[in-house]
């Protein structure tokens, strides 16, 4: 073999390692419009409410043992009825609420779940809906109101008088509206609120 030839012949090494390189594949680009599925059995029980009330209930989200569903104030009384009657969830295992000053309206949200099916036993199914919020309140007195869920699970009783006195929605319909943790003479605003100050700072 001449001089040129080798000169010309790329090193056996080099050769090998181009024979091996591989270009990189680039990877999956996710589209945006890609959506989680939903949970099978969380969205099972999910369709049958929003079935029945296709108008006045939105799905705010479906995950593994936790759903939250958006109702109209109007209809929340019919929304909780039908879920005691042809769902599992059986009482409520707390109520919050959570004040929207910018868009005028409080959120109350009672949180259900079930004793009664060990199916149900994790799940926790967010009921919200919204009452309108006056700048000035008045609790009892003025336009924040909702339908008390008292009859339909017993168990919101004093988490409604809880919501009545801290952010001063005043529950339709319950038989008990009186102050659970304030005091009887408190002449300030609802003190969950979000404009409320406390005096001297």
């Amino acid at each position: 073999m001449s001089s040129s030839e080798n000169k010309d012949s790329p090193p056996k090494e080099e050769k090998k390692e181009s024979t091996n390189t591989q270009p990189e594949k680039p990877a999956p680009v996710k589209s945006e419009t890609d959506e989680p599925t939903a949970p099978v059995f969380e969205k099972g029980f999910i369709d049958i409410i929003t079935n029945e009330f296709p108008d006045d209930v939105d799905v705010a989200f479906i995950k593994e043992t936790r759903t939250k569903l958006n109702v109209k104030k109007e209809k929340i009384l019919d929304v909780a009825k039908f879920i005691n009657d042809k769902t599992p969830f059986d009482h409520a295992e707390s109520v919050t609420g959570t004040d929207f000053p910018e868009e005028k309206e409080i959120e109350v949200t009672y949180h259900l779940g079930s004793y009664t099916d060990n199916r149900y036993s994790k799940q926790i199914l967010a009921l919200s809906t919204r009452a309108s919020r006056e700048d000035e309140p008045i609790p009892g007195n003025d336009s924040t109101k909702l339908p008390s869920l008292r009859d339909i699970f017993y168990s919101v009783e004093f988490h409604e008088r809880e919501c009545f006195e801290m952010l001063g929605v005043y529950f339709d319909g319950h038989p008990d509206n009186r102050r659970l943790l304030l005091p009887e003479d408190w002449a300030d605003i609802p003190p969950m609120r979000k404009d409320f100050k406390l005096k001297g700072r």
